[in-house]
């Protein structure tokens, strides 16, 4: 039987031969010398790195500026009818995202990698630009700004898809983990940093957490078209469009599945239940599934099912899969740690949380940016697996010390806890991405690194919905009981307090998630407060009422959210520690080896 390495050279020959028939484009790339094809490329990973680094500041940058957006628009998202607004807003950009870049990554390897890049470039621009000049109000604007962000989403979909294949193709081997390195830190930093500039920027003029993103995205889209070159194979071929229909529709279902799965539904806590959500959720497994046998017939499929014959991208691929499974919904579990509960109880108002906890979410943000460049060198140097085990390694360590923390922690052991987390992921992203991309074929790197990330974008989502079902599984339990004695201790009548206290906890969540007041709101719209005396009604809208009612029932979700993320860091280690050892010279080397055998 031939081995991985046989196999590997195999499918890159294969795929060189195709590129040169008539019509390619590939064998010009592929005569390039060393010093013609790596020529300008730290201006190539400075592009791409501001790219990928615009895109998911604002992926988060919404986040943290919500509560301004809404009232920007005149639109009270916890209104009855009106959440849906509140997480397609939330989550509708990474729904897109996580649909097109498999699509996208292989337009980028039949029509050329940086074509699709500075196409990306251009729309990204132009719908932040129609984000910023929203004129309209209420659901008709919230609409008009959900529509709008899905089309910017596309333009992120695009320089997601394509950004590691490019600079797959400018670095040699023994650079491309450091070039990956920054690239991939940049990403995932930029989704903290989005937290600190949401915080900063809406309150002053919400349309500015659009506008903010305009003048960098025409400096990349400019930059893009005079410095990026086409240097990767290129591989003519048709469109799958069966296969992108099929993977389109199922991943769509499921990803909306998961949204609406979330909201309560009838005199339920959550829509799990929901037919339509049961519909959405089958429906689009089984779309999937007939993806994959669709895959396995076409002459040109948009998901090289062949690629998971490569031991190195195979686990590689689970391994990022799971680390974003374990992380994506983190950051939506700690700011609704620090909004809800801790910076309430340490002086802050509930309208200065959302900037204040992204603040303080800072030091996970410096543990990325410190770790990952250096990994990525050490990584080109020592090989890939050690790194990626030892990041995951003490991913799951940060995870058990978090549970150790009260809920009411000291900050000091908290941020050297996130901070950890930070590094941990920064020392297993840089080389877990270059030993994918260093493990593909030339010419379906774009491919490659489109499923790579399709699988964490898909993952992430699914992974706030997890969280988010245990935290609210974890409130459901006893938050009715205790905010009904609280709320009757206090002289609210005890028919007023039962209708509160029966409501789903998501509405109590979601308020405190966009720093409004959530007994303000649960109790405002009644008039109870009015009949109140004034020392009572100002204890229960005070800072400390809610986040002490609401600190043991979250404490129990909280922990099973730690479990699930702990349990997927070590499946994601034990992909990286079966992941080959070679480093990128020796890699190499023997696949040429193998090759002119061959």
């Amino acid at each position: 039987m031939a081995s991985i390495d046989e196999g590997h050279a195999r499918t890159r020959l294969l795929g060189l031969e195709q590129a040169s028939r008539p019509g390619g484009t590939a064998a010009a790339a592929e005569v390039l010398s060393d010093e013609e094809r790596y020529r300008g490329r730290w201006s190539t990973l400075s592009n791409t790195t501001l790219g990928v680094l615009m895109v998911t500041i604002d992926s988060s940058i919404v986040l943290i500026s919500l509560p301004d957006i809404f009232r920007g628009i005149h639109l009270n998202p916890l209104a009855p009818g009106n959440t849906s607004y509140f997480l397609w807003m939330l989550m509708g950009y990474m729904v897109v995202t996580s649909v097109l870049v498999v699509s996208f990554g292989r337009l980028g390897d039949i029509y050329g990698r940086v074509r699709m890049y500075n196409l990306g470039f251009a729309v990204f621009s132009l719908f932040s630009i129609l984000l910023a000049i929203t004129w309209m109000t209420g659901p008709a604007g919230a609409l008009y700004m959900i529509l709008t962000r899905i089309f910017q989403g596309v333009g992120g979909a695009l320089l997601f898809a394509n950004s590691s294949a490019i600079i797959t193709d400018a670095f040699p081997p023994d650079q491309r983990g450091v070039a990956l390195g920054v690239n991939q830190i940049a990403g995932i930093a930029g989704s903290f940093i989005g937290l600190v500039l949401g915080g900063l920027l809406g309150p002053i003029d919400w349309r500015l957490v659009f506008l903010i993103s305009v003048p960098v995205g025409v400096l990349g889209t400019v930059w893009g078209y005079v410095n990026l070159k086409e240097k990767g194979v290129r591989t003519p071929a048709r469109i799958d469009w069966l296969g992108n229909t099929t993977f389109a529709i199922g991943l769509v279902s499921v990803l909306v599945g998961i949204v609406y799965g979330i909201e309560p539904y009838g005199g339920s806590t959550m829509g799990w239940t929901n037919p339509w959500v049961l519909l959405a959720l089958c429906g689009g497994t089984g779309l999937l599934v007939l993806f994959v046998f669709i895959e396995t017939r076409v002459a040109a499929p948009m998901f090289r099912l062949a690629l998971f014959r490569i031991r190195a991208f195979t686990l590689g691929t689970l391994a990022a899969l799971l680390a974003a499974l374990g992380r994506g919904g983190m950051m939506f579990i700690m700011i609704l740690w620090l909004q809800g509960i801790w910076l309430p109880e340490h002086g802050y108002s509930f309208v200065r949380t959302p900037l204040w906890a992204g603040i303080y979410m800072l030091p996970i943000t410096f543990g990325f940016l410190v770790a990952g460049p250096v990994s990525g060198y050490l990584s080109d140097r020592f090989g890939a697996r050690p790194f990626a085990m030892a990041g995951m390694a003490l991913a799951t360590v940060s995870f058990m010390l978090l549970e150790l923390l009260p809920i009411n922690f000291n900050y000091a052991a908290f941020a050297v806890l996130i901070f950890l987390n930070g590094a941990a992921n920064g020392i297993f992203a840089s080389p877990n991405r270059a030993g994918i991309m260093n493990s593909l074929p030339a010419a379906q790197r774009g491919q490659g690194a489109g499923m790579t990330t399709t699988g964490q974008n898909g993952a992430q989502v699914l992974s706030i919905g997890i969280f988010f079902t245990l935290v609210i599984v974890g409130l459901s339990g006893s938050l009715p009981h205790a905010l009904f004695h609280g709320l009757t201790a206090q002289g609210v009548p005890a028919g007023a307090a039962h209708a509160v206290a029966k409501l789903p906890p998501t509405a109590s969540v979601f308020g405190a998630f966009l720093g409004y007041n959530p007994i303000q709101s649960l109790l405002g719209p009644s008039g109870v407060l009015h009949h109140l005396s004034p020392a009572h009604a100002a204890y229960l809208t005070g800072r400390s009422f809610f986040p002490r009612l609401i600190a043991g029932p979250f404490r129990s979700g909280l922990h099973e959210a730690f479990d699930f993320a702990i349990v997927a860091m070590l499946i994601a280690l034990a992909a990286s520690w079966w992941m080959p050892s070679r480093r990128p010279g020796q890699e190499a080397a023997a696949k040429a080896q193998k090759a002119s055998a061959a």
